[in-house]
This record gives structure tokens, C-alpha cells and sequence, in this order.
């Protein structure tokens, strides 16, 4: 027999949990199956959950197919009726030693239950101590999943559940396992990472988390924050960013809109004016501090002033990384039955947004020619500097280590050391 063939869609969150099933299959023996973790974020991702377990059960001829992640949570019946399923599993379920007993080869030949998926609300804990972290170069830890928000737009509550953290001492003692082994850089994730810590004891916010791995973990060169939601940025983040060097000069913001009545009716939790300050702190605190965001174009009721107000945020918050979304309406959000902006309209300004994030990282790049970084190489010729940007070498540098790099041009879309 031979391994499963795992196949992963969506967020890095999504990596980290496929490369925790590949450790529990291996344990329970699971051989020849086919595992798809899908993702759910919009009906596209839906769609390209399919056509990939289609194109692997073409591939893998007489291999049972187990699909599992958010789209299997949020639609389990969708997938149970195509014919090239074999098992769907829900996103608490795919964690867990007993569920992969159960998925061996001649448990589930002939099986009738083809849906292993309970009600996710009602899970209270997250598996981040499952394995440590995964990475080739850098490592990513799961420090919480979940997400106690209802934005109008997104499915992922449904997928992922409400939020849970794994506490700080776990954390750590997973972390100094990492640098152990090797590990220059560490990068926390999370569904909603700001909202670290809301479930434990004493209610500890994101910044204690990164503070206390700063401390405890003397040895880690340097510690990365994925996606955060800005308005949620606590004290002692900010401190953070102020005074620790260790700490990565990138953040990735979760802003979605520049328009406050899009920010309304998409039930954020900031206004225009909050990124922009927030962006405008943080940059006060960390002069070389860049930003990415996630954006979405179209969505329901926008008007093209509304729109010029997100298009005048790149500028406005100083935007390095521009992560656009043409708005896609998702089956069971409040937003799929709220009037709908043209497709073409759609399409016209996410291709609008990511030209204007082309010419912010054009900026940002030139603005880097004659300075020196320090790099963490992801290959023998390409790395990425603290504020992760790519840069590209002319001859080959140790991979996983980091060295001190001067840039001398860029390209369209790296710098050139």
C-alpha cells in the first residue's frame, strides 16, 4: 500500500492542520487514500474544491477520497452526494487520533455513514499542540482558531467555529522546540489572531503572547505576526513594535474596505479613519514598518465613490501588499442577499486596486535600493528581508539561514541584491 496523497486549498491555517492529519494518518496506519482539505472563503474556493477532488479521484483511480476543511464543514451533503467522495470530515473531527482510526483502507470500504461532521460552535478547545509548527524555511505556529465575529460577507465562523487559543505555555515550550531544531523564524497564525487569549484564564491579549516568546525564547531570531485586525491591536503589541527588534517590521491588516459605509454594512469592527491612524502609529513606533491588506472589490451596494474611498487607501494607510478580492457572493451570508455590483464593474476595480498596489511595491522597492538587510533565505538564490520582501541574489546563499544582503536594483516585483 502506499501514503495518502494529501491536497490542500485556502489559508496557511488550512497548511499547518494538513500537515497535523499527515502525522495522525501516518499513526493510525491510513494508507491509499486520497485527503482533500478544502476551503470555504468564497464560491470560488468551493468550486475549486470539486474540480480538485475530481482531477485526484481521475488520478488515483480505486484510492477512497476523504474531503475534509471548511467547504466539507459548511456544505458536508454537497460533498456526500458527489460520487468520487468516499468520506467527508468535519473541521474538529479531522484533528483528532480516533477519527483517522476509523479512516483505514478496510474500515471504509463499504461504509455507509458518509459524513463525519458534528456542530462546530460547540467545540471549546483548538489542536495547536498537534505537531511543531510546520515550514521548510520558516516555521508557522497555530495559536488559535475561530472567530467570534460575523462579518456579512464571510463563511468561515461556520467552517471554523468560535474562537479558541492555545495557551501561552504551550506556545512557548512549541517554539523553543522550533529553534531547537533549527528554525530562524517563527510566524504565529490564527483565524483571528487579535483575539489571542479572549478564552483563557485572565483574559491575555496578543501582545502579552508576543512578549512573553520574546522573553522566553531568548534564542528565536525572528517572530512574525500573520493577518491581524487593527483596531483589535493591543497595548502591549504596540509596545512590541516600539521596542523589539525580533519582532518582524511587516504587517499583514485585515481592512477589507476604505469606505465607511461598506465597513458598516460589511460589520467591521473599524472605521476609514482607525486603519489610517493605526497604520500611522504603528509607523511612528516602527519607522521601517510596511503593510499588506486584504481588500475586497465590489461588494454589495458599492457605488464608484464608495470605491474611490478603498482605491485612496493605499495611499492614505501607505500600503505595501495589496491582496485583492473581487467580491463573490457566498451561499448562507447576509451579504449573498444584498444588492449585487455588476460583474464587470467587479472585475474593473479589483483590476484598479491591484495596479495601485503595483505601484506602492514599486515604491517601496525603490525606496530600498542601497540599503542593507538581513535576509532569510527560502532558497539558494532567494530570500525575503524583515519586511518580507522578496529578494533575489546573483549567487547561491545557505537555504533556512540569514544573511546580510545589499540591494543593488529590483525587478517588477523583488529587490536584487
Amino acid at each position: 500500500m502506499t501514503a495518502p496523497v494529501f491536497a490542500t486549498l485556502g489559508c496557511r491555517l488550512n497548511a499547518y492542520e494538513t500537515e497535523a492529519m499527515k502525522e495522525l494518518a501516518a499513526a493510525a496506519g491510513v494508507e491509499g487514500a486520497v485527503v482533500v482539505n478544502t476551503c470555504a472563503v468564497t464560491a470560488e474556493a468551493v468550486r475549486k474544491a470539486k474540480q480538485e477532488i475530481r482531477r485526484l479521484a481521475r488520478e488515483n483511480p480505486g484510492a477512497p477520497v476523504i474531503v475534509t476543511g471548511c467547504a466539507a464543514q459548511t456544505e458536508p451533503q454537497t460533498f456526500a452526494a458527489m460520487p468520487e467522495v468516499t468520506k467527508v470530515v468535519g473541521n474538529h473531527e479531522k484533528m483528532q487520533p480516533e477519527t483517522w482510526a476509523a479512516l483505514r483502507v478496510p474500515d471504509l470500504i463499504g461504509t455507509t455513514e458518509r459524513v463525519m461532521v458534528d456542530d462546530i460552535m460547540s467545540v471549546r478547545e483548538t489542536a495547536g499542540h498537534l505537531i511543531d509548527g510546520f515550514g521548510r524555511h520558516r516555521a508557522y505556529v497555530q495559536v488559535q482558531n475561530g472567530c467570534d465575529h460575523r462579518c456579512t460577507f464571510c463563511i468561515i465562523p461556520f467552517g471554523r467555529g468560535n474562537s479558541r487559543s492555545v495557551p501561552a505555555g504551550v506556545v512557548v515550550e512549541q517554539i523553543k522546540r522550533l529553534v531547537g531544531n533549527g528554525f530562524n523564524e517563527v510566524v504565529l497564525t490564527g483565524v483571528d489572531l487579535t483575539s489571542w487569549g479572549a478564552d483563557l484564564p485572565a483574559t491575555p491579549r496578543l501582545g502579552d503572547l508576543v512578549m512573553r516568546i520574546l522573553r522566553l525564547v531568548p534564542d528565536l531570531l525572528r517572530l512574525r505576526i500573520s493577518s491581524i485586525d487593527s483596531i483589535e491591536a493591543d497595548e502591549n503589541l504596540m509596545q512590541a513594535i516600539a521596542t523589539e527588534p525580533r519582532l518582524m517590521p511587516h504587517l499583514h491588516l485585515s481592512l477589507q474596505a476604505g469606505d465607511d459605509m461598506i465597513l458598516k454594512r460589511m460589520k467591521r469592527r473599524h472605521l476609514r479613519d482607525d486603519a489610517i491612524r493605526f497604520c500611522e502609529d504603528a509607523r511612528r513606533l516602527r519607522p521601517d514598518m510596511v503593510f499588506g491588506a486584504d481588500i475586497i472589490a465590489g461588494f454589495p451596494t458599492e457605488t464608484e465613490e464608495m470605491f474611490a474611498n478603498s482605491l485612496k487607501l493605499v495611499n492614505d494607510c501607505g500600503l505595501t501588499f495589496l491582496h485583492v478580492f473581487p467580491f463573490s457572493p457566498r451561499n448562507g451570508t447576509p451579504a449573498a442577499r444584498m444588492p449585487q455590483v455588476r460583474g464587470l464593474a467587479i472585475k474593473d476595480r479589483a483590476a484598479r486596486l491591484r495596479a495601485a498596489g503595483d505601484v506602492a511595491l514599486a515604491g517601496h522597492l525603490a525606496a530600498q535600493i542601497g540599503t542593507t538587510h538581513r535576509v532569510l533565505m527560502e532558497g539558494p538564490r532567494m530570500g525575503r528581508t524583515e519586511q518580507f520582501t522578496e529578494i533575489d541574489f546573483q549567487a547561491d546563499q545557505p537555504e533556512g539561514q540569514i544573511v546580510t544582503a545589499s540591494v543593488k536594483g529590483m525587478s517588477a516585483q523583488r529587490l536584487l541584491a
